[in-house]
């Protein structure tokens, strides 16, 4: 084909169909694969996507891609494949791909780890075998938790425990971070080399365990990154060098040097060429940057992208669109935001049990109680500790609402329930299958801490949220919950100079978000019913998650 197409006149190429769509395929590096075949994709439908829109169907790169009706041509294995996932993207038929062999390896952390189950568990009902690889201590955890537990289709395996408990490495957290950057990467290797059955298509690795790329480039396995927090972080991140120096501490400014250095500028956009949403501030990777250790951790996950076969996101495209494009503009791998990364294939079992606990029951009775939109779920995430007197100041906040409360606080604090006292407007546990507390009708706002997985989940439920970011990327998520999506109210700008934010901000706050008379909250609730439509619509058949995930499966497929 290509010696029969060299032979022909440069002007009659220059008129040629083919050469037409090679010169569109060439234009975005995605789009090797294509380039390099030189021939097209048989039967191709009128209207049909390319492989950059099964990414990002609306994108303005996928529009001036797009390859237009072709007659068939001869056609290889490759070819065929890819036709398939197309046309069956763009009738939003489920393709049939055959089954592959992934290697799924989460950060050990229980954000991380949920969000690469529920990835798992996506390609597994696609029809990947999943091999899920923790530590023995992890591997416990998820066994404890049916909302962590494997489907049908992913297995758990195991490496020794060679890094720092979960359970304390809050204490110090950039040593576990070094860890797990040293340690794992050897028993991973071994793990591998006796793993049976076919061997893997494709690692799947959190972006955290950067090392998983090497690994798999020097076994010619595909490894593809994901990253389970925003892509404005990402970007963020990735155009870490553009940052001014007051604030990142390189230069002859240090990030303390206050009052001589200019920040006016806020605006994140205006340093890194507008690749960010308007809404963000410096002051909001301010407290991270001020942590080099954490820094230099990050800034090794992002570059490693650059030597990966593809990058995933848990957020929805929709949500981020404009980043998402940009951070594909300056990356050679595909790009494809699969989120609300949630567990909602079994939505609909809402009174799962986990190893015969019948807290749940007791939970759910108490909740069908309620009245509709009348309870506030309170949960400040499983890493970071807040302080027992922050604690007292949102007990006590609660109190004074009389709003009715759910309130998950997984370490107990005796100070919190003498605050509280006995109240049937309250309830305080340990755990709970969150995901369908907050579907449930009831509940009608979250007190959260801004985590990604969390704000993902709450987004999909339709649920408002009372933000009080703590730490890492949350206070950018709270700036997007507010400013960007418009789905909740701010509650950490009622801090005090030492931080603390106090009971009757709480109380106030608490009593806006759950009020059904005030214009602002009501405006609030239905764009939080908007982007609920939304996030299904991405899952659903033919969706914009639905369709990356295809091209996922045959990417993989493809390469088995």
């Amino acid at each position: 084909m290509l010696r029969r197409l060299k032979q022909l006149p440069r002007r009659k190429m220059k008129a040629n169909a083919w050469f037409k769509m090679g010169k569109y395929a060439k234009a975005s590096k995605r789009h090797d694969k294509i380039c390099s075949m030189r021939e097209y994709i048989p039967q191709w439908p009128r209207g049909a996507v390319t492989l950059r829109s099964l990414e990002q169907p609306s994108s303005p790169q996928a529009r001036r891609l797009r390859l237009r009706y072709a007659e068939p041509h001869t056609a290889t294995p490759a070819t065929k494949r890819m036709a398939a996932a197309a046309a069956a993207a763009a009738a939003g038929d489920e393709p049939r791909v055959r089954s592959c062999h992934i290697v799924a390896v989460p950060f050990p952390g229980r954000g991380h780890v949920n969000a690469m189950m529920n990835l798992s568990r996506l390609l597994a009902a696609r029809g990947a075998a999943v091999t899920f690889v923790v530590t023995e201590e992890w591997l416990g955890l998820i066994r404890s938790f049916s909302s962590s537990s494997p489907a049908d289709g992913v297995r758990l395996r195991a490496i020794p425990n060679v890094i720092p408990s979960e359970h304390g490495r809050a204490a110090d957290h950039s040593g576990f971070l070094d860890a797990v950057a040293t340690e794992m990467e050897a028993p991973f290797e071994r793990l591998l080399d006796g793993l049976e059955g076919a061997p893997p298509a494709a690692l799947v690795a959190d972006a955290y365990v950067s090392w998983v790329v090497g690994v798999g480039n020097r076994r010619r396995v595909p490894v593809w990154l994901l990253f389970p927090m925003a892509a404005n972080f990402f970007s963020a991140y990735y155009h870490f060098d553009r940052l001014p120096a007051w604030l990142t501490g390189d230069g002859e400014h240090a990030p303390d040097s206050g009052d001589t250095v200019d920040k006016s500028d806020q605006r994140l956009g205006h340093h890194i060429s507008s690749q960010a949403s308007s809404s963000i501030r410096l002051s909001d990777l301010e407290p991270l940057i001020r942590n080099k250790r954490k820094v230099k951790h990050i800034l090794s996950a992002i570059s490693s992208v650059r030597n990966a076969q593809c990058l995933l996101f848990t957020t929805m495209y929709e949500l981020e669109a404009s980043v998402i494009d940009s951070i594909q503009s300056v990356l050679s791998c595909p790009v494809y935001p699969i989120g609300p990364c949630v567990p909602y294939m079994t939505l609909e079992d809402h009174r799962t049990m986990s190893n015969g606990d019948t807290s749940q029951v007791d939970y759910f009775t108490w909740l069908d109680s309620q009245p509709v939109n009348s309870v506030l779920y309170v949960s400040l995430g499983s890493f970071v500790s807040v302080s027992a007197a922050q604690l007292d100041e949102i007990a006590l906040g609660l109190a004074a609402s009389e709003v009715r409360f759910l309130w998950i606080l997984r370490e107990q604090s005796p100070g919190v329930r003498e605050v509280i006292g006995d109240t049937d407007k309250g309830m305080i546990l340990p755990w709970c299958e969150q995901l369908k507390v907050l579907c449930h009708s009831s509940v009608g706002g979250f007190l959260s801490h801004c985590g990604l997985n969390s704000t993902l989940e709450a987004i999909f439920a339709g649920v408002p949220i009372l933000a009080l970011p703590l730490f890492f990327d949350q206070p950018l998520d709270g700036r997007l919950i507010v400013e960007e999506w418009k789905i909740g109210l701010n509650l950490r700008d009622c801090a005090s100079k030492d931080g603390l934010i106090g009971r009757e901000d709480i109380a106030r706050a608490a009593k806006r978000l759950m009020s059904s008379d005030e214009p602002e909250t009501k405006a609030v609730r239905r764009r939080a019913l908007e982007w609920k439509e939304a996030s299904r619509r991405a899952v659903d058949n033919g969706g914009s998650s639905y369709r990356n995930l295809s091209a996922l499966m045959e990417m993989a497929c493809s390469s088995a």
